[in-house]
């Protein structure tokens, strides 16, 4: 039993805390506590939140990421970001994401095949844009892959391969085993619980190979192994209905598991990215008329997943970008019981009015990411014609109709939560103060809930975690600063010192 004294404490009057085992016993002032523990750590003026919880990622592609090239800190120009791949050249093969050609300033356009090709033709070369949804490989990795036509999603002309042909490029590379997808997980978590989470949804079965078995079993056996310092709510995404089906005969459902891991609702991808053109859009792209953009999940075999879902108690969460997809989608969710399953929407980001109000009359669970709005600011308003992008990202609406938690959807963007939270209350990019539709900025305690409380809710897990109270978990985040109190446009930079799971220290930065 450990005394946590000389402490603010969100949600709390108070000024300390007492955990026994791995769940909070007391929560209150230090004058009221009758029997005082032994060990006693003081906090020393710090302020102490619930653990951080990000609703939507992916820790194995985040693991992955982590051991392979990033290309974040090198797009500035196309040539900026071969010389940074050319640093490689030694390797067996190079995987590489981060790179987003938006921010190019020698050329305005992808990077494609004959690009890498100046790098090398003799091993395979894959890079990823930031967003996931648009990867780039060279004529070796082509090769390797033994795809020999293009279609809708691949031009081989270029190297692109978009949305779900993105994992026919993997099949030609060296094969991931169970123990790489373990290494992947635990780099992960060691960078995740530095950023003050303790809990996540993740989407993962796809993330390293097609077989979803191969990260199902990884996070299993770790979990046996006792070694997850975050709590994972599998996102179980399937593409086909055959492969669901056996998974829920060999004994699946949402909520089987344990509070470290659990598997979470069935995920379906149904659109791209707002970057990559490829969200389904009601209309015309603006600064690309010929496109709507692209349906990756058909309507038949999406209907069919979500059937097959609700009729066996499996929560639904589908990723939908851009209104048109979500028009498909809402279509369907009018049949089920949204709100009492949870059922929800992964990203809301262009949305029209009378989708929001659809949300309210269903009820249905949004998923946002608000740290989205850091590079989105910079193209919303570019690509979405004015009357829709008005009523876009808006976190606040959806605050306000339903439950709303959020998540970063790393590696697309870090899973840093104070930043999510800085840009849900000034609704601008990092270095730029030019706010986006401000009217739909969260308060401070609205954007530190939608990472604790609103989090837990959407795994059902509210009665367990997501507060510092008498009973629930003991996972908690001590910060130098205070949230509410720090100028809003540097929350981000508020030092995070230790982070506990299980009333466990599992980060420490003194």
């Amino acid at each position: 039993m450990e005394l946590y004294y000389n402490c603010h404490v969100y949600g709390n009057d108070g000024d300390c805390f007492v955990v026994d085992g791995n769940k909070f016993s007391y929560v209150g002032y230090l004058r009221d506590l009758k029997d005082i523990p032994d060990n006693k750590i003081d906090l020393k003026d710090k302020y102490v939140y619930p653990g951080f919880i990000d609703s939507h990622m992916h820790v194995v592609n985040y693991g992955k990421f982590l051991q392979n090239v990033s290309l974040y800190e090198h797009t500035s120009s196309l040539q900026e970001m071969l010389t940074e791949l050319s640093k490689y050249k030694d390797r067996r093969y190079i995987i590489a994401r981060g790179f987003n050609h938006d921010y190019f300033k020698d050329v305005k356009r992808y990077p494609n095949r004959q690009d890498l090709d100046s790098i090398s033709k003799d091993i395979p070369i894959v890079i990823t844009r930031a967003c996931g949804h648009l990867s780039i490989a060279n004529s070796k990795a082509i090769e390797l892959s033994g795809i020999k036509e293009s279609s809708n999603d691949i031009d081989l002309e270029n190297g692109y391969f978009k949305e779900n042909s993105v994992y026919l490029l993997y099949e030609g590379l060296p094969k991931v085993s169970k123990e790489d997808i373990k290494k992947y997980i635990l780099n992960a978590q060691k960078k995740m619980n530095e950023y003050g989470i303790t809990s996540c949804h993740s989407d993962d079965f796809l993330s390293a190979t097609n077989n979803y078995k191969d990260a199902l079993n990884a996070l299993e056996e770790l979990n046996e192994e006792h070694k997850l310092t975050v709590r994972i709510y599998e996102q179980a995404q399937f593409l086909n209905l055959d492969e669901f089906k056996d998974f829920i005969e060999a004994g699946y459902y949402t909520g089987k598991g344990d509070n470290y891991f659990k598997i979470g609702p069935l995920k379906i991808i149904g659109d791209g990215s707002l970057g990559a053109r490829t969200a389904l859009l009601s209309c015309p792209y603006k600064d690309d008329s010929t496109t709507k953009g692209m349906q990756v999940c058909a309507t038949s075999k999406l209907y069919e997943l979500m059937d097959y879902a609700d009729s066996h108690k499996f929560q639904i969460a589908i990723h939908a970008i851009g209104d048109g997809i979500l028009d498909i989608i809402l279509n369907k969710y009018q049949e089920f019981k949204c709100k009492e399953k949870r059922h929800g929407v992964v990203h809301c980001q262009i949305t029209r009015a009378d989708q929001l109000e659809k949300f309210k009359e269903l009820g249905i669970h949004a998923y946002i990411q608000s740290i989205f709005l850091d590079y989105d600011n910079k193209i919303v308003e570019k690509r979405v014609r004015e009357d829709i992008a008005s009523t876009s990202y808006s976190f606040k609406t959806l605050f306000d109709y339903v439950k709303a938690s959020n998540g970063s959807d790393c590696p697309v963007e870090f899973c840093d939560c104070l930043k999510g939270m800085q840009l849900a209350i000034t609704r601008t990019s990092i270095n730029d103060h030019k706010p986006f539709n401000p009217n739909e900025a969260l308060s401070a305690k609205e954007a530190i809930d939608s990472f604790t409380i609103n989090g837990a809710y959407a795994s059902f897990e509210e009665n367990i975690k997501g507060k510092i109270k008498k009973g629930m978990l003991a996972d908690f985040v001590v910060l130098e600063e205070s949230i509410e109190e720090k100028d809003p446009y540097s929350i981000k930079d508020i030092q995070i010192l230790k982070t506990y799971m299980d009333g466990k220290e599992v980060f420490s930065k003194l």
